[in-house]
């Protein structure tokens, strides 16, 4: 039993990793956003998610 509970650590630190290493690159991105206005705000996330539909359609080839 003890060898499957330390394999089942595994992925729980692998999860956990990844999700520290995703808030530590985001960090200097979400105190650079703080430091502006609104607009500014507001034109970065609807540019990434006008990015992610154009991705998205040539993806998967929809007309």
């Amino acid at each position: 039993m003890i060898f499957w509970d330390n394999l089942l650590r595994y992925p729980k630190f692998f999860i956990s990793s990844m999700i520290g290493l995703i808030l530590i690159l985001l960090n200097p991105f979400i105190i650079q956003l703080k430091k502006f206005n609104g607009k500014i705000i507001f034109f970065f996330f609807f540019s990434i998610i006008l990015t992610l539909f154009y991705i998205l359609k040539e993806m998967l080839a929809l007309e």
